[in-house]
């Protein structure tokens, strides 16, 4: 059962966003609480997981959540480090073949649709740990030996956040098992498409072993209505490049992937540019036929 205090706190939330909205949008705004039924929902993940998505692999579900529930109940909001989830990692080793990673970085709808279409790829979504954890929120109160379902803090409010530190292990588990030729995706129609803030730039790029990795394949797509803003020649795609060559990594990249650029068209057939792509390829095709 929620705490009294929690429950307070949530109140004196919602009154403060109602009196004053401009307090509740920035950088510490607080967040729901932890996911409704995340029990149920983690270990129902897992089942289908090892039943349907990796049949092979042999995983103790109910043990997996036990460990994850013991190392975010009872503890504050903010005070959930990365050691505090090692015996759940432990409990789920993973190991992918080579040349299938792919990274990605405000590319979010794209990159899985990507690796939808493509299936030779993986995105730490599809890890077992990503696939239970995506998209759900959580965090645990001092005084309860029960997740707080009223109200979480959000990421940035501290660098011990309960989401964040196991985002951050995984992340890290993820690029350190990378091998072969690696790919990242990257959005070209924002400022700062490789961000050193990232989860990519911050975690996963560090993570990556020169020696296990072969090339490093960047691919920058840029909305199609744009803007145009960064590419493989400006902005700060040249600063990742940069910090590849002084690791020793070898890499490529590429500008508006004919295969990602036909997946953006899927979701707007309208939109001028895809109806020129449309074009161009009917053209392609009537002068290979003749």
């Amino acid at each position: 059962m929620p705490s009294v205090k929690s429950a307070c706190s949530a109140i004196i939330g919602i009154v403060i966003c109602i009196s004053v909205p401009q307090l509740c949008f920035g950088p510490a705004q607080a967040v729901f609480g932890t996911t409704p039924n995340i029990k149920h929902i983690v270990i129902g993940r897992c089942f289908t997981y090892t039943t349907l998505v990796q049949p092979g692999l042999r995983y103790d579900c109910e043990e997996i959540w036990r460990q994850f529930e013991k190392a975010v109940v009872q503890q504050s909001s903010c005070n959930v480090t990365e050691e505090h989830y090692f015996e759940m990692f432990n409990m789920m080793p993973e190991i992918w073949p080579c040349d299938r990673f792919l990274f990605w970085s405000k590319t979010r709808v794209l990159v899985h649709s990507y690796a939808a279409v493509f299936r030779h790829f993986w995105t730490l979504e599809d890890t077992l740990v990503g696939y239970l954890f995506n998209d759900l929120v959580w965090c645990g109160q001092e005084e309860d030996s029960d997740f707080d379902f009223n109200v979480c803090p959000a990421w940035s409010t501290c660098r011990t956040h309960p989401v964040y530190s196991l985002w951050k292990r995984a992340s890290q588990n993820f690029a350190e098992m990378a091998c072969g030729n690696i790919t990242v995706l990257l959005n070209g129609s924002v400022v700062n498409a490789f961000n050193k803030k990232s989860m990519f730039g911050s975690i996963e790029l560090d993570s990556l072993n020169p020696q296990r990795v072969n090339y490093v394949n960047i691919k920058v797509v840029t909305n199609p209505e744009g803007p145009h803003i960064e590419s493989c020649s400006q902005g700060s795609i040249l600063e990742l490049i940069q910090i590849l060559l002084s690791r020793g990594f070898q890499w490529t990249c590429t500008d508006s992937d004919l295969a990602l650029v036909i997946l953006q068209c899927v979701q707007d057939l309208n939109h001028p540019s895809c109806q020129m792509l449309a074009n161009n390829m009917l053209q392609q095709k009537d002068l290979t036929s003749t």
